[in-house]
């Protein structure tokens, strides 16, 4: 009877820390699920106090869900622009064979605001030294207060920025879809021939002479000189375009991420960006987004040099240099970002 009664009390115990095992797991669970449906807001206490708060809604819940009539007038415009790629992305993938996955090496152009959710992806030659340098404000936890006291350069540095392929897979997924996503965009050949200008025709860039331009010398000029190979610094913008439209050349490895296409390095047709800004109406879109994160009375987006931007008539003279042929090789491979962001033929390139 004794050993009974022993028998049942250790039972009993049993049982107690049973249930309070249990107890103890539901409440995670509890909190869990309350952390994914009701993110916590976050406020740093490190902010500068002049730039940068933030207010008690995200960016995100102010775009689908505004409380100002400023927004609900832009929501339409951005809603537009969501649906053309949408489009876009279901018509490609209805006519290709190919499937990719992404891996977080593809996540190394998404760059992270933890303080106000933020997730950008930069596309070079369309603003991004400047959106950089914004974002490093906006988390540099009161480092920076003004864009432009950030020399260019020190925009570009990596360890400035943290992109989402620094993450765990779980925390790039909890981002992806808590986050407000956004990228800038440009017409192609006016973006194209921006990034050739800049790299190749400026003394300055003496580094992509050397990589890229020596090599473009060797495969596609006849008769180089013996300092055009070795310099690489004159490159002409046909032989550019004969390097792009080479079989070869992506064979080698993925393009230059300044003349790579939007399509290859933000993957609009797998990641939802919610908002698609353009470089023609840079200033009105980037100060949206910063109204959107409750920052726009403190901080707004520089403004940039008209003057030296690379326009229509430009990229027409360069692509009238150029042969037909190579005109469409050159819209089919930047076709996908044409169609994606609406942008039309362009009326100079006179396609076989």
């Amino acid at each position: 009877m004794k050993q009974m009664l022993l028998d049942l009390m250790r039972m009993s115990r049993i049982c107690r820390m049973v249930l309070a095992t249990c107890l103890g797991s539901f409440i995670l669970v509890i909190f869990y699920f309350q952390s994914m449906f009701q993110p916590v807001m976050r406020r740093n206490p490190f902010a500068a106090e002049g730039c940068c708060r933030k207010g008690s809604r995200n960016a995100l819940q102010e775009l689908y869900n505004p409380t100002q009539a400023e927004f609900s007038a832009a929501a339409v415009l951005h809603q537009a622009r969501r649906d053309q790629v949408a489009d876009t992305c279901r018509a490609h993938s209805a006519s290709s064979h190919k499937r990719h996955v992404l891996t977080p090496s593809d996540l190394k152009h998404l760059v992270v605001d933890e303080e106000h959710e933020l997730i950008y992806c930069y596309v070079p030659k369309v603003a991004c030294t400047n959106w950089k340098r914004v974002m490093m404000v906006l988390s540099g936890r009161g480092k920076y207060s003004d864009p432009m006291e950030i020399l260019s350069n020190e925009a570009h540095v990596p360890s400035n920025l943290k992109t989402l392929n620094q993450y765990s897979i779980p925390d790039i997924n909890h981002r992806l879809k808590s986050y407000l996503k956004f990228l800038f965009v440009r017409e192609p050949f006016e973006r194209l021939v921006s990034a050739y200008r800049n790299k190749f025709t400026l003394r300055y860039n003496a580094s992509f002479h050397k990589r890229y331009g020596t090599k473009i010398v060797r495969r596609y000029r006849k008769n180089a000189t013996t300092e055009a190979l070795q310099s690489g610094a004159d490159v002409k913008f046909q032989e550019f375009a004969e390097y792009l439209v080479d079989p070869g050349t992506q064979r080698e490895a993925p393009l230059n991420e300044h003349w790579q296409t939007v399509y290859s390095l933000c993957h609009p047709c797998h990641i939802h960006y919610d908002l698609v800004g353009k470089y023609e109406t840079l200033e009105e879109d980037a100060n949206y987004v910063l109204k959107l994160a409750g920052v726009g009375d403190s901080l707004r987006f520089p403004s940039y040099a008209k003057s030296t931007r690379t326009t229509d008539q430009m990229a027409a003279m360069f692509f009238n240099n150029i042969s037909s042929q190579q005109q469409g090789q050159l819209y089919q491979l930047y076709k996908l970002d044409f169609l994606m962001f609406n942008y039309s033929i362009p009326s100079y390139l006179k396609l076989q």
